[in-house]
């Protein structure tokens, strides 16, 4: 099995005392059941993942199997903020509350939206003066430059506080008034809190280290994860908590184990291998399990992550499945998914709360989909594996100086959601040109195992950089136990260099393609897959996507690759863009059927949310194209909704 202690260790570094929080706490439920045609309250979309647990369940079902072909666009909203030239992309879950939605735009502006018909309420500018500070906060393309929303607290009084927490790609966290969009002057220096400042003994000023993923809130504690530059020197990519009312931080942890603490077994024997280190971050957000206090993220590799020369080992806590104390900081267990990540294979979300029917018996559990492909099942309260991890044996690395781990985890259910190895086989049949020429390249360079090290020849990486599973993680139907996530199948090729002092480095990577820019493998490139998570078996597995032009041709089903979640609801239907056809797609929960499609402005590159307000039913998402599928770029939100 993969790296596991239940050894439970005190946050290194306490700056602050934890203060509970005075007021009542809000009880959120993820929606209300509502029925076509019924009176019943506004149906929230509360947090990113609906419930804090992540799950993107909804019980709203005034949308359904039955009526799902009649949907139609009730709004749009433009941002204003959209640059073709430079790529911009929107990747903005928004959320909704009280008959308000907030969103973020390209260069993080808040907006809040009447939930019923689009028309903005306020709009909140961090990089508009004063909040630009006279020029010093500045967007910052740091992965992209993405947003990927906010969170919301309320003390649950009808006329009590309301709060919007933002991050941004500068390194601020932000509290702002929830109707007014104006910031809290309780928090921070005037509402803002600079998150650069006393995190390391160097100057961060030039460095990478923002947010592009939403805080969590927690028993009055906001925990937060970043992103930091991936090569080396890169500021550390600890998890940190602030009190949620003054941003005073109580705790952060360090997810490169210092000399001395848990997990410094997994570094090199020297004092120093930790300064400079950056990444083993949490930079997709976080899952939270109130009632037991404890808060959940997966962990990214760390730096520089295509090169290990100088951090032998294990190298805990990248890599993992980490659940925390979210009043302390302390760390209540780990699993690692990756040993010695020579491939970015980051878990690029946080694990999806469900549970697991054993014996006749629920247990809790949390799901951890990866890039690496597979879905980790795994007990809430200690992190073992409830289905077998092997550790199976992968090729050692032939870089000099390069150790990599001589073996990688691998459960033995449920199956991978993407392919583990790429041969001869699996190489393109689209045209006998295409597929001759693929068979020419790999004459070149390394391909065929499982977790092959990246070599000075070059080597074949699958799954790639972007998946298997992406940042846009899995979504949850506790009615059936059914977890639904969409990957890629797309192979890149990686590799070092030899520098002119007899170092090495990374090369970069590219996207393995044939001459006509298809991926080199054979279709299906773009994959949503039913886990039934109890059994550890798919339900149902289905191509997301197609190329209109090999469509025409008779290629049939291909899939592309994809950014962007799955949502599902109890009308039986699992709703997706993602697609680099631009296509919005509602699927049939249980059969994996398209049932509808909207043909957008431009990509869907964001998971949607649903709602009720007004007694009507509403379906959002981000058409914000551009990103990693280098697609058009978008600047609109989509509503959809049935006629009334």
């Amino acid at each position: 099995m993969g790296i596991l202690q239940s050894l439970r260790n005190r946050p290194t570094l306490a700056v602050g005392l934890y203060r509970p929080c005075q007021a009542i706490a809000a009880v959120f439920l993820s929606a209300f059941f509502v029925g076509c045609g019924t009176s019943a309250p506004v149906a929230d979309w509360p947090n990113p993942g609906n419930d804090k647990g992540g799950s993107r369940y909804s019980v709203a079902d005034q949308i359904n199997r039955g009526n799902v072909a009649k949907l139609q666009v009730a709004w749009t909203y433009k941002v204003d903020d959209a640059d073709p030239a430079r790529n911009t992309t929107i990747e903005c879950t928004p959320i909704v509350h009280e008959g308000t939605l907030y969103l973020t735009t390209v260069r993080t502006k808040v907006v809040a939206l009447d939930a019923a018909t689009g028309q903005p309420k306020w709009t909140f500018d961090p990089y508009g003066e004063p909040y630009a500070q006279g020029g010093k906060a500045k967007w910052i393309r740091a992965s992209g430059g993405v947003n990927r929303g906010v969170a919301y607290w309320s003390d649950g009084l009808p006329t009590g506080a309301r709060r919007v927490i933002l991050g941004t790609s500068d390194g601020r966290l932000i509290s702002l008034d929830a109707r007014t969009g104006k910031p809290d002057p309780a928090f921070g220096n005037s509402g803002i809190v600079e998150l650069r400042k006393g995190i390391t003994e160097r100057d961060l000023t030039n460095e990478p280290y923002g947010m592009t993923s939403p805080p969590a809130v927690c028993n009055g504690v906001i925990v937060i994860g970043c992103s930091t530059g991936e090569g080396h020197p890169a500021a550390p990519g600890d998890p940190r908590g602030f009190d949620l009312h003054t941003g005073k931080e109580l705790w952060r942890f360090h997810t490169v184990a210092r000399p001395g603490e848990p997990g410094s077994e997994t570094w090199p024997k020297n004092d120093n291998y930790w300064k400079g280190r950056g990444g083993a971050n949490p930079w997709g957000g976080f899952t939270v399990d109130e009632s037991a206090g404890i808060v959940f993220m997966g962990t990214g590799s760390a730096g520089a992550d295509f090169y290990g020369a100088d951090r032998h080992g294990a190298n805990l806590y990248a890599n993992c499945v980490l659940a925390l104390d979210a009043r302390t900081g302390q760390r209540l267990w780990h699993f690692q998914t990756t040993h010695h990540d020579l491939w970015d294979h980051d878990n690029p979300c946080p694990p999806v709360l469900c549970q697991v029917t054993r014996d006749g018996q629920k247990l809790d559990a949390v799901a951890q989909v990866t890039k690496t492909g597979f879905c980790y099942v795994l007990d809430r309260k200690t992190g073992k594996p409830l289905f077998d991890v092997n550790e199976v044996p992968v090729a050692a690395s032939t870089v000099p100086g390069e150790q990599a781990n001589p073996t990688q985890p691998m459960p033995v259910a449920p199956p991978p959601l993407a392919k583990l190895r790429f041969t001869e086989d699996d190489v393109t049949d689209r045209t006998p040109e295409a597929r001759q020429a693929v068979l020419e390249r790999l004459k070149t360079i390394n391909y065929g195992g499982f977790a092959d090290p990246p070599s000075e020849r070059g080597t074949v990486n699958i799954p790639g950089f972007h998946g298997g599973a992406t940042w846009s993680g899995a979504s949850f139907d506790p009615s059936t136990g059914l977890l639904y996530v969409n990957t890629n199948n797309a192979p890149y090729i990686q590799g070092v260099k030899k520098l002119a002092d007899g170092s090495y480095a990374p090369m970069g990577y590219s996207y393995f393609l044939d001459p006509d820019g298809y991926p080199a493998i054979k279709p299906p490139w773009g994959l949503v897959t039913a886990v039934d998570v109890s059994r550890g078996t798919f339900a149902w597995q289905v191509p997301l996507g197609d190329f209109p032009e090999l469509a025409a041709k008779g290629y049939g089903k291909t899939g592309t690759e994809n950014f962007g979640g799955t949502i599902v609801t109890a009308g039986g239907l699992v709703f997706i863009g993602g697609s680099k056809d631009a296509k919005f797609r509602a699927i049939d929960s249980g059969t994996g059927k398209t049932l509808w499609e909207f043909q957008l402005s431009a990509g869907g590159y964001a998971t949607p949310c649903t709602y009720v307000a007004g007694e009507r039913q509403y379906v959002v998402i981000a058409a914000g194209g551009g990103g990693k599928p280098r697609t058009p770029s978008g600047d609109t939100f989509y509503a959809f909704a049935l006629p009334r």
